[in-house]
């Protein structure tokens, strides 16, 4: 297929966040040289051929820590992928970061070795927040790797921060809020905190140490990030996501728009615009296969109309682009605009941020109200 999109999960962590349940790889050393090796190995088994692959618009580190890497890594990792594919002019090449991989020395690698947009992986700037988290730095280094990114010549960065903790961690959202402004980030992803089975946080839950934030809790944090962000001048312009006119993530963009995108590493998924298939989740499980001489892939699916249908409306939904009005929706739109959930301009329907809080429950009811003409 035609790839302009590309994703590599880099798995190691140094450490399991209490909330975390992605698919990572805890390791004190990083085997680069190894996983540069096996990701090259996997792309020649997909790929067969050796001829070049394409041109790439968008290409996305992320984990996982790629960080972790360090910065003859990522260079390594990104001169590979490279070798089978090309880049397009302008084309964005992001990396997820955390703060404490962020130093003069990496951005300046990270810099030369072609990359354009940084995920700084933030959360908090508070140091309570961050040790209850199990994250690997404090807020101290947080605003140091920022700094460290604008000296490099970064101007295309984000911050990513979790909202709705439970008030057992005391963590004031609005001071996070007001940290992050006084930056003047170009772009900024809220998450609202989950309890994943398998983590940490889970456990906690069960044992009655901690207690989820509650729909009005969690309703108020996102109403406030998206008052204040907004009042600052970025676009609020996914469910998560806010940027300065410009600066939108790509790579993020292309999924919502159900483009095809490849994905190499463990649990990686791909897209053909038919079929989406996943990689092997575990890392050694993954190696083992790609050294191997296998494919690793885990899993596939092809997504039966409905499915297609729902996921379509879901992902327009998602976005400030919102979906067409199509014949027999419009009740069901003003029906929403009235609660104060949705607005329609020039035949689109796009959700309001109250809307947005009701995603799940209203992309069910648009796809229903779809089926019947």
């Amino acid at each position: 297929m035609d790839t302009r999109h590309l994703y590599v999960h880099v798995p190691f962590c140094a450490r399991r966040c209490s909330y975390c349940d992605f698919a990572i790889a805890v390791r004190r050393r990083v085997p680069a040289s190894e996983f540069v090796a096996a990701i090259s190995r996997e792309i020649d088994l997909r790929l067969p051929g050796g001829a070049p692959a394409g041109s790439l618009e968008t290409l996305y580190l992320g984990g996982g820590t790629p960080s972790r890497l360090g910065p003859e890594g990522v260079a390594r990792l990104i001169d590979a992928i490279l070798g089978r594919f090309g880049l397009s002019s302008g084309a964005e090449v992001t990396i997820e970061a955390n703060p404490e991989d962020v130093d003069a020395a990496s951005a300046a690698a990270w810099k030369r070795a072609g990359v354009t947009r940084i995920s700084l992986g933030v959360q908090s700037f508070d140091d309570r927040a961050l040790r209850w988290m199990h994250r690997t730095h404090d807020a101290t280094r947080a605003l140091a790797a920022v700094h460290a990114l604008r000296d490099a010549g970064f101007e295309d960065w984000s911050l990513d921060l979790i909202f709705a903790l439970p008030r057992e961690v005391e963590r004031s959202w609005s001071r996070d809020l007001d940290q992050a402004l006084a930056l003047d980030p170009p772009h900024v992803s809220c998450y609202g905190l989950t309890v994943e089975p398998h983590t940490p946080l889970r456990r906690w839950r069960e044992r009655g140490v901690v207690h989820e934030a509650d729909e009005e809790r969690y309703e108020a944090d996102f109403l406030e990030a998206h008052r204040r962000l907004t009042a600052a001048g970025l676009i609020h312009y996914e469910v998560s996501n806010y940027a300065l006119p410009g600066r939108t993530a790509r790579h993020n963009s292309a999924y919502w728009r159900r483009v095809p995108y490849l994905g190499f590493g463990p649990s990686a998924h791909s897209f053909d615009g038919n079929e989406r298939r996943w990689n092997e989740r575990e890392y050694a499980a993954w190696l083992s296969r790609v050294e191997a001489g296998e494919d690793p892939v885990g899993g596939r699916e092809q997504l039966p109309a409905a499915a297609v249908e729902l996921e379509e409306a879901y992902l327009g939904l998602r976005t400030s682009s919102g979906v067409a009005v199509q014949p027999g929706t419009g009740l069901l739109f003003r029906q929403w605009s009235d609660h104060g959930w949705a607005t329609v301009v020039d035949g689109v329907g796009m959700l309001t941020p109250a809307g947005w809080l009701r995603l799940d429950a209203l992309a069910g009811a648009l796809t229903s109200v779809r089926s019947r003409y």
